[in-house]
């Protein structure tokens, strides 16, 4: 069975989406003799630390990260740890004087933002560089840890020739306006899965995920990238004539409604899989009704958190169980 078009490989950041998007707004914003937003079109946030919003993201993330890398700190008031990691990053923000820059966005209100970034949980570090997003950590590292993070992140941006503290790139060497455009940066271990993925190779795909995950347990792309890439290798051992007619046959029958829910799932249609375990957790007991359940998680980490899909059957789930 092909792989469903929906699905991105990564199952991370559209950033050529948002900007587009972003850009559409700006453009009906200034037919209607709106202005562009906080300071005017072109404006750019003062300092080394700034807040974030959604208006604002394609202007003071995407643009900015052209000419100077962006770090991401996604948090919420209430999130404890992130109160332990903002004065951190923001100390590093302020050494750096320039060689990178913190965005910070506050999650709760940001709620399109933080989906469109795969937040799972925070504190979240991401970066982008030259509009491309590089992958960071999850919770609150200690100093060392950032230090060393950043460290792998500059290492990067050396590679891209983007002028930093240290000013444009030395004579005789590519910058960001000479000779052909630098490859964006890309994490290893996921241009390991993309290549994987392009040759057919799902085995290889979901062993670099999983080594992903070894290194950041957690790791949202990683996650959702292993969870799509173990439909597709389920999905490609089923006969789906077969499996179907024994679902129809059999509603009792856990692992034939499990395949169904893959199909369906891999077809596009997120709520009929959903629905479909729903139903065989709510008919079943035991052993049974628990492999449905687990089963019905995983399929949850194939979306954002925020997916309405998974809210929905997220919360009939809980009204199920308990």
């Amino acid at each position: 069975m092909t792989q469903p078009r929906e699905f991105s490989l990564y199952g991370a950041v559209d950033l050529g989406a948002r900007q587009a998007a972003a850009q559409r707004k700006e453009q009906a914003a200034a037919r209607a003799g709106e202005p562009d937003g906080p300071g005017g079109p072109g404006s750019q946030p003062d300092g080394f630390v700034f807040d974030v919003s959604e208006d604002t993201f394609e202007t003071d993330v995407l643009e900015r990260s052209r000419t100077v890398p962006v770090v991401m700190d996604l948090w919420a008031e209430w999130c404890g740890p992130c109160k332990q990691l903002s004065p951190i990053l923001e100390k590093l923000a302020a050494e750096a004087n320039g060689a990178w820059v913190l965005a910070k966005v506050d999650v709760d209100a940001n709620p399109q933002l933080s989906a469109a970034l795969q937040v799972q949980s925070i504190p979240m570090v991401v970066a982008v560089i030259a509009g491309q997003l590089v992958p960071g950590f999850l919770g609150a590292l200690p100093e060392a840890q950032v230090r060393q993070w950043l460290g792998q992140l500059m290492q990067a941006v050396k590679q891209l020739g983007m002028p930093g503290a240290e000013g444009p790139a030395p004579d005789g060497e590519a910058g960001p306006d000479s000779g052909p455009a630098a490859e964006p940066y890309q994490d290893p271990g996921l241009l390991e899965a993309q290549q994987a993925m392009e040759r057919g190779d799902l085995g290889a795909a979901a062993a670099a995920f999983e080594r992903m995950l070894a290194d950041v347990p957690g790791h949202p792309v990683a996650v959702q990238g292993l969870a799509q890439v173990n439909l597709f290798r389920r999905v490609n051992s089923y006969d789906e004539a077969a499996a179907r007619k024994a679902a129809a046959a059999s509603p009792g029958d856990v692992d034939a409604q499990i395949k169904v829910a893959d199909l369906d799932l891999a077809s596009g249609r997120a709520g009929e899989a959903f629905d479909r375990l729903l139903g065989v957790i709510r008919r079943t007991a035991g052993e049974d009704r628990n492999r449905a359940r687990l089963h019905l998680i995983g399929l949850f980490d194939i979306f954002p958190p925020r997916d309405s899909r998974v809210t929905k059957a997220r919360s009939t789930l809980s009204s199920l169980l308990f």
